[in-house]
């Protein structure tokens, strides 16, 4: 399995990215993808995650400006960040379960990608 991100760059506060992954040759029995990140002196935190039913679940503080998708016949995911702001920097990546009952805990995901950063300058 091989989840290969992209999209990141630097931009102002109030700017917008896509972040894109692709997901290769995953064949587990369900699929729930997410998009955490990782901020320097911080802790990994879950953003945003597509459940394997269709639902979607976001952390607070990214809701009503991060929107989270997929084109499953492309095996693609994507996060839209809109209104960026600085504390959004961070070491983006994505991630996929085969759990059941997914969540934003980042043990519960088998497959990650290398990331791809993301910087907001004020």
């Amino acid at each position: 399995v091989q989840l290969v991100e992209s999209g990141g760059g630097s931009v102002q506060a109030g700017e917008s990215l896509r972040l894109v992954c692709v997901i290769h040759d995953y064949t587990g029995p369900r699929r729930s993808v997410a998009w955490f990140r990782h901020a320097a002196g911080m802790e990994r935190e879950g953003v945003a995650l597509i459940s394997w039913d269709g639902s979607t679940l976001y952390q607070d503080c990214v809701r009503g400006r991060f929107t989270i998708y997929s084109d499953n016949t492309k095996n693609t995911l994507y996060l839209q960040m809109n209104n960026l702001k600085p504390e959004d920097t961070a070491m983006y990546y994505c991630a996929v379960t085969d759990s059941w009952y997914p969540a934003l805990i980042a043990s519960l995901f088998q497959y990650w990608g290398e990331g791809t950063q993301v910087t907001v300058a004020a």
